[in-house]
């Protein structure tokens, strides 16, 4: 426990209280189990340790990462026990996914507890919704995402702006602070301002060792599949990340990869789930339901940049920030007719010559430009929608 307390210490004295990512705000802290889940590199252990050092008393709280060597040999729940039994009241478990029989100890600590709170965050998000469902009577979850262009330029430039709903930028309501041109920032948000550790050195370098960790250890621990298995995963990841966007041909991917088209669909959701690509699907279910996949995507456009190898098609990365930022808040599905769809709404996204002709008739359709600042009519800036959350 010692040992488990200084490292706490040291964590709580090297974590910064000058920005704060969107979910901060976003959590009810009042619950008394709250699951916090995403792909690595997002910010989850940052987010949990602000709050813990902002809000809570510190000899009342205690933050252990799963990954820790105190677990080899020592029990979550007897944790859970000797802190409460020394008055503590706020348990953070970071990397809870290393537990072995996590879901199992959490929901024994919650019946046992009952005036302990706990937090937890995973990176590995399959194995987390698999624990997370015998859970479901008692944690509260939230899933988080990496950057927004708006928390981008706060974090990496200082400029802060007011978040604007849809509806806000569909009626132009976004301002612009004085001399603020957003369109270098937002070339060079596109190639690095989606994960938070950007700010540091090597960050392609980085940014690929999260790829390849989430791919042959994540996934194949937690979905309990062999190595070569994970590379087959590499290999559908590579096929993604060269396309423009890519429009799923189970029967040909089955072939290329040597596998059956059943285990091609469990791949895909599999490095969805991950974080790793996103599924556009049709109207019959929507990004959180079971439609019918019409596109895959990687999930960001900083995996275009380092996985397309700094050559990714210019289109497929517009489309897959307008996605990406878009899925937060809203069901986004495919258009019948154009790019998206949103509640009800069509959005064509194009460069900043592109035409009326592809939504002409539609009603509620926005054409969506790159490499403008301002919009009119039924014209948007494409970095205006980098600001919802």
């Amino acid at each position: 426990m010692d040992k488990l307390q200084q490292h706490f210490n040291v964590s709580l004295q090297e974590t910064r209280s000058s920005f704060h990512r969107y979910m901060y705000r976003r959590i009810n802290w009042n619950n008394r189990m709250i699951g916090l889940t995403g792909p690595r590199g997002v910010g989850k252990t940052t987010l949990i340790l602000q709050y813990i050092k902002e809000n809570l008393p510190r000899e009342q709280s205690l933050y252990v990462t799963a990954e820790d060597f105190y677990f080899a040999g020592n029990k979550l729940v007897d944790l859970a026990d000797e802190f409460e039994k020394m008055g503590g009241k706020y348990l953070f478990i970071d990397e809870i996914h290393k537990y072995k029989d996590w879901s199992r100890e959490l929901k024994l600590i919650y019946d046992y507890h009952p005036k302990l709170q706990v937090v937890f965050t995973g990176s590995s998000v399959l194995d987390i919704n698999k624990g997370a469902s015998d859970l479901s009577r008692r944690a509260v979850m939230y899933q988080m995402q990496g950057l927004s262009f708006r928390e981008y330029l706060e974090l990496f430039h200082g400029i802060v702006m007011p978040r604007y709903t849809l509806s806000d930028i569909l009626s132009h309501q976004v301002q612009l602070p004085d001399d603020f041109r957003p369109l270098p920032y937002f070339a060079d948000y596109l190639k690095r301002g989606y994960y938070p550790f950007a700010l540091d050195d090597d960050y392609a370098i980085r940014l690929q060792q999260i790829v390849n960790q989430t791919i042959e250890s994540d996934i194949p621990q937690y979905a309990e599949i062999n190595i070569a298995t994970a590379r087959k995963l590499k290999r559908l990841l590579a096929i993604i990340a060269q396309s423009v966007p890519f429009k799923p041909n189970v029967s040909s991917i089955a072939t290329t990869l040597e596998a059956s088209r059943n285990s091609v669909a469990d791949y895909c959701l599999y490095l969805e789930e991950a974080g790793m690509i996103t599924q556009l699907r049709d109207a019959t279910g929507g990004i959180r339901g079971l439609g019918k996949v019409d596109k895959i995507y990687l999930d960001n456009p900083n995996l275009i940049d380092v996985l397309g190898q700094h050559h990714g098609d210019t289109g497929n990365t517009r489309e897959t920030f307008f996605f990406n930022q878009m899925r937060v808040n809203h069901d986004v599905i495919v258009s019948p007719v154009s790019d998206f769809q949103i509640d009800g709404m069509t959005f064509e996204v194009g460069g900043k010559n592109k035409k009326q002709k592809q939504i002409h008739n539609v009603e509620k359709a926005y054409i969506v430009k790159d490499g403008i600042e301002t919009g009119y009519m039924n014209v948007i800036p494409l970095w205006h929608f980098g600001l919802e959350y």
